[in-house]
């Protein structure tokens, strides 16, 4: 008896989704990122509105005076979707905990001056509260955003922000023994320090502002664009021409996950300020009024931070600032 085995070649109906074949403009193969994105939004079928804004529905395009032809094309350039952006931060994650391993197993926190250790506590560590409320922020902005692929992003980056300011909560209990009083000292800085209180205040405004998409210009744009260039950047170059690497090796997914973050948030604004001039007008006058207000709560930061370095260092970061808004075309 002879068996023939022969193969068959099925051609598939379509292939990928119905709405992301109308996004693309064909029917060709797509992400996994565009399949878990384009045309997830909810549109249709409410059972009632917000009884906290009873003139506006659940997902309203109105919470923003932004204006987008089709929400959807405020893509992440990194294409996170939920699995992708596990996958990352898993990997991330053990290469920072094999960096606090190292720092601790040496006690190399034990050889920190103590100038520089009383540095950290009162000028560095205060930061985990920054990175709380950013954590709030951008959970609004996943709230009350519009397209999924904004909001999902904006639901990741709050994520981060947690993680990150449990990173710095851990470096704080590192340099004092997990006794925790780094902690409240930082505390009190954040809550009493003079050079905290403008920080502290404006931090406090940012949670009170109710259009999304000025939310994200304030936090993820201006204020994550000079405060990370000044304390991960500048700070960490203080530490470290003073023979201290451990603070470096510590903060180094602070300074991975920014670079990031910066190629999504600059993304976000090209393709905004680029759909109308309207936008761009607009997100202009946000970045100008955000970005007076917000140099000058980091002025007394800076000084106690970077002493006389702290002109230098700031100007650098609002260089580092307006050549990324320049390229995504804010006027």
């Amino acid at each position: 008896m002879q068996v023939d085995i022969k193969s068959l070649s099925i051609k598939p109906l379509r292939n990928t989704f119905d709405q992301v074949a109308r996004f693309t403009g064909n029917d060709k193969s797509a992400s996994r990122y565009l399949e878990a994105t384009i045309g997830v939004q909810p549109e249709i079928n409410f059972h009632y509105q917000p009884l906290w804004s009873k003139n506006r529905s659940i997902y309203d395009k109105d919470n923003t005076v932004i204006v987008m032809n089709d929400w959807y094309r405020l893509l992440d350039p990194r294409q996170y979707y939920y699995g992708a952006w596990t996958i990352t931060r898993s990997k991330q994650q053990d290469a920072a905990e094999r960096n606090f391993s190292f720092v601790e197993k040496r006690n190399m926190l034990t050889t920190l001056p103590a100038d520089l250790r009383e540095k950290i506590i009162n000028v560095f560590v205060p930061i985990r509260h920054m990175e709380y409320a950013a954590n709030l922020n951008n959970t609004y902005m996943s709230a009350y955003g519009y397209g999924v692929s904004i909001t999902q992003a904006a639901s990741m980056c709050a994520m981060d922000r947690l993680g990150i300011a449990q990173y710095i909560t851990r470096i704080g209990l590192m340099l004092d023994g997990n006794s925790g009083d780094a902690l409240k000292t930082s505390k009190a800085a954040w809550q009493n320090n003079p050079a905290w209180q403008p920080m502290r205040q404006l931090t406090e405004n940012m949670l009170t502002t109710k259009d999304w998409f000025e939310l994200f210009v304030a936090q993820n744009l201006v204020l994550d664009g000079l405060m990370y260039p000044l304390m991960y950047q500048s700070f960490s170059d203080l530490t470290s021409a003073s023979g201290q690497t451990s603070f470096v090796m510590m903060t180094e997914f602070m300074s991975e996950w920014y670079e990031e973050h910066v190629r999504w948030v600059d993304s976000v604004i090209k393709v905004a300020a680029a759909e109308s001039e309207s936008n761009n007008v607009q997100i202009g006058k946000w970045l100008q009024k955000w970005r007076t207000e917000i140099l000058q709560v980091l002025q007394p930061l800076a000084q106690e931070a970077l002493g006389g370095a702290a002109q230098v260092s700031l100007d650098a970061a609002v260089a580092q600032l307006s050549a990324r808004t320049t390229k995504s075309g804010v006027n």
